[in-house]
């Protein structure tokens, strides 16, 4: 299938498809499924979007509040990308996890959509705090690839290009990818999807080397996104709060696509 044959784009998830970190809640929010939009319509003027996402769902919500409105819009193109939310949690399990993503694949592909995904990084490779959750990113991957391979589902396989964890892909929060990140995983997607005019090139390095920190640095930059982003986040989730309470999706209908911020 052709880039010129989607004409119903509908992007199901989380906070990274909602377009964290590409833009602002007054300005509006871009994001990669806005981006990979942008070159749909770019070989198919006609594309219509919806974007179901939501910040800070986990995949068992994206499941239960997203796949039926997606079906309802009979997308020929569907992205599926959720579970970080989940392999934060204390209690993370990469079965259940995975069983609401198979089930959203098998339903959407059932209806004849071409639905595509993404792996995602060892989170210890973007701050060391993270490290814990390597193992959890790595076993959700697994899940990931094997039930893409049961429902023919696209993946585009972001978790081990050293490119991935530059620190310019990701806000400072270090968990929402910056604009620039975005922009990557859109072109991973678009690649992976085999659009005209898409390539590998997103898997290079940027042209100039990160500036990090070193030493005693190192420590006081952990430190301070601990306090600043870990602290609030944790505080949130003993409340039992959500970023996303409150929010419904930002594009929930089909509306063609004009290269608007949305």
């Amino acid at each position: 299938m052709s880039g010129d044959e989607y004409l119903r784009y509908v992007a199901l998830g989380d906070s990274q498809t909602e377009g964290l970190g590409d833009g602002d809640d007054l300005t509006g929010l871009r994001g990669w499924a806005d981006r990979l939009a942008e070159k749909l319509a770019a070989g198919s003027p006609g594309l219509q979007y919806a974007n179901l996402a939501v910040r800070g769902r986990l995949a068992a919500q994206v499941h239960a509040e997203q796949l039926g409105p997606a079906l309802a819009l009979r997308p020929d193109l569907a992205t599926v990308v959720a579970g970080v939310n989940d392999l934060l949690r204390p209690r993370f399990d990469a079965d259940e996890v995975g069983g609401h993503l198979e089930a959203m694949f098998a339903a959407l592909t059932a209806q004849g959509a071409r639905v595509a995904t993404v792996t995602f990084p060892d989170l210890a490779r973007i701050t060391p705090l993270a490290k814990p959750f390597g193992s959890r990113a790595a076993a959700l991957n697994d899940r990931i690839r094997a039930a893409a391979l049961r429902h023919g589902v696209i993946v585009a396989e972001t978790a081990h290009h050293p490119v991935v964890t530059d620190p310019r892909l990701w806000t400072q929060d270090r968990l929402h990818a910056s604009p620039l990140g975005h922009e990557r995983i859109a072109a991973a997607l678009a690649h992976a999807l085999r659009l005209p005019g898409s390539s590998d090139s997103w898997t290079c390095p940027l042209s100039s080397p990160a500036v990090t920190p070193s030493g005693w640095r190192v420590a006081a930059t952990e430190l301070r996104w601990a306090a600043t982003f870990l602290g609030p986040w944790l505080g949130r989730r003993l409340r039992g709060r959500s970023s996303g309470d409150g929010r419904t999706a930002k594009r929930p209908h089909l509306l063609p696509w004009e290269g608007q911020r949305t």
